[in-house]
């Protein structure tokens, strides 16, 4: 038996930061673009590019720095505050994790044999 949790920031009822959405910027990341990213999850572009507007917009600073098209092609890239979320989210997580894992593995032991 394994416990599963989902860990979201959010401020008034308004999600800004959660595990999908620290994936779409890690996959941002990886893939350099947003359309990608998208892909990568299986989402369409559109839901992609409206989570990480919505993050942008309740945080009040910019997560992915894009560059449309030109001699050299468009894409996006991570900013430095982004790359921190992305770091401590992934840290807080795996920390709540352990802490679940030990906890319920007290609880859901076998009971001892007579």
């Amino acid at each position: 038996m394994n416990a599963k949790f989902n860990v979201w920031l959010e401020e008034d009822g308004n999600v800004i930061i959660s595990l999908w959405r620290i994936r779409l910027l890690a996959a941002i990341g990886e893939t350099g673009s947003i359309s990608s990213a998208a892909a990568q999850l299986d989402v369409p572009y559109r839901i992609a590019w409206q989570r990480l507007n919505e993050m942008e917009t309740r945080l009040g600073r910019q997560l992915v720095v894009t560059q449309t098209g030109g001699r050299d092609g468009g894409g996006s890239q991570l900013t430095p505050l982004a790359q921190a979320y992305i770091a401590q989210f992934q840290l807080v997580s795996q920390e709540i994790n352990t802490l679940l894992q030990t906890h319920l593995s007290t609880l859901i032991a076998p009971p001892p044999t007579a």
